[in-house]
């Protein structure tokens, strides 16, 4: 399955995606007549290097300064001269943007009438990348994003000075949950309308998997900063048989904690959100038998769930133990019917697919097959047998 990777580590902007998508392989010549087409500016597309990254950097001059209202804006995208694809993407992006723009700023739409969203080289970076990305073909790729430098410090904004990242971009980052942090450098490296392009582009959540990397581009900004400022995109191969997903692995020793409060444990830490436990035998120091407790936990769910180990066991301490990421099959929850001494039962059963819709496992819940077997006087294992096999013709 084909895919992209941005890697904005120093930030993002229009220009920059704009950039490292020719750079990739776009068409420099459509892209810049686009952009022309869409907005009052003139586009130059040059190669520059920064810090020794040779990369492809795209200058928007303004040939016609003012605001535009928002509704005007999507007027003038609808009846561009592009195809619909990218004027679709256009307005969408627009939409992000507007939105964050009018929350913000406590207005609605309708009357959104300000300059920053009226520039014209906003519209044309829009506009540019859009086009951009629909001539590489990209739209129906998977696209991931890793974790998004802003800057810091502070920029001007209306009457005086305000942190990074800016209030509509730090709206962007909320909404469609990018991931982002501080830095690495002094000012604004994370635009508003980079942050609605990244929000549209980005379609999927969590680490990307392993890929087999087959283009890089690099996109350069305008600043000169202490370490290459470029955004980079890569496109490759992904194994789309399974579904990447983040966790964090929490771990602690104990040694005089019963087995029923390690039984109890388990069902507490589940009810609170982990996504599996385990208690392991340990000979801990001076030979003394006990437990290892490991779980493992949504990095959101980590500190709650250390929390509740503590209570519990009187640990003085849990290890949270980073994982890249695991893999794991997309799965679904059905019911089928069985029929037992001529008497219909239902159970349900977990059936596993990997991301093609292959089959992969199909799993009967133990509690369904047990009130069935209490009810029908024959053992659980023939009742889990039953449903499984029933699930097979049906699902498969």
């Amino acid at each position: 399955m084909k895919a992209i990777l941005f890697d904005p580590f120093s930030g993002a902007s229009g220009n920059m995606i704009i950039g490292a998508l020719i750079d990739l392989g776009a068409d420099a010549r459509k892209v810049k007549e686009a952009m022309e087409l869409a907005a009052h500016v003139d586009v130059e597309i040059s190669k520059t290097t920064k810090k020794g990254i040779s990369a492809c950097y795209v200058n928007v001059s303004t040939k016609k300064e003012g605001s535009i209202a928002f509704l005007k804006i999507l007027d003038r995208m609808k009846n561009l001269g592009l195809p619909s694809d990218i004027k679709s993407d256009a307005i969408s992006v627009f939409n992000i943007l507007g939105k964050a723009e009018a929350k913000v700023h406590g207005t609605s739409l309708e009357k959104l009438h300000f300059h920053e969203l009226g520039q014209e080289d906003a519209i044309a970076d829009i506009v540019g990348a859009c086009a951009a990305c629909h001539d590489l073909g990209l739209r129906n790729c998977r696209s991931y994003c890793t974790s998004i430098s802003t800057g810091k410090g502070f920029i001007e904004f209306l009457h005086g000075k305000f942190p990074v990242p800016a209030p509509a971009a730090l709206e962007i980052l909320a909404q469609y949950s990018l991931h982002w942090q501080s830095g690495p450098a002094e000012g604004e490296l994370l635009t508003p309308t980079g942050a609605a392009l990244l929000a549209h582009f980005v379609n999927e959540k969590g680490e990307c998997p392993p890929m087999k990397t087959e283009r890089i581009g690099y996109g350069a900004g305008s600043k000169d900063l202490p370490f290459p400022n470029v955004l980079r995109i890569t496109e490759g191969e992904i194994d789309e048989a399974l579904i990447p997903d983040r966790i964090e692995m929490l771990e602690t020793n104990v040694d005089d904690v019963t087995g029923q409060v390690l039984g109890n444990l388990i069902d507490e830490l589940l009810a609170s959100g982990a996504r599996d436990v385990a208690i392991i035998p340990s000979t801990m120091k001076k030979g003394r038998s006990g437990s290892i407790v490991q779980v493992i936990a949504k990095p959101q769910d980590s500190d709650r769930l250390a929390r509740k180990i503590i209570e519990e066991t009187g640990s003085l301490g849990v290890r949270i133990i980073p994982v890249k990421h695991r893999l794991i099959a997309r799965r679904e929850m059905r019911a089928v019917n069985i029929t037992i001494n001529n008497k219909a039962f239902s159970a349900g059963v977990k059936i596993a697919r990997d991301l093609r819709g292959i089959l992969l496992n199909i799993s009967a819940e133990f509690e369904d097959c047990k009130d069935i077997a209490h009810e029908s006087g024959i053992p659980v294992r023939e009742v889990i047998r039953l449903a499984e096999e029933e699930a097979r013709r049906s699902f498969s």
